[in-house]
């Protein structure tokens, strides 16, 4: 059984003990938090599509941890007039471990 839950902008696939790193969300390290909105849910013999969420499914998940993603190089040139700009970006994250999918 997995689930296609949305969060932020973007949509993951979770199963029941998967650890998955979402865009960051306002909890602390060990707090169970439950993400509410579900696009869809796969059982073995089963497939509910919501529109545009399933009702009432929900999934439940703890927060392993805050962190931070690799570097990114942001360099802007422009040739024969002297320009360049340079900056760095670290995206954060927040790493989820999924308990349980409630439908």
């Amino acid at each position: 059984m997995y689930a296609v839950m949305k969060s932020g902008a973007r949509q993951y696939r979770a199963s029941v003990g998967d650890v998955i790193r979402v865009e960051k969300l306002p909890a602390d390290p060990g707090e169970k938090i439950e993400l509410d909105e579900v696009l869809m849910i796969v059982d073995d013999e089963s497939v509910e599509i919501g529109r545009p969420a399933v009702e009432g499914a929900k999934v439940l998940a703890t927060v392993v941890a805050q962190e931070k993603g690799p570097k990114i190089t942001v360099f802007k040139y422009r040739p024969r007039k002297r320009y360049q700009r340079h900056a760095g970006h670290r995206q954060q994250y927040t790493r989820l471990r999924v308990d349980e999918i409630v439908v």
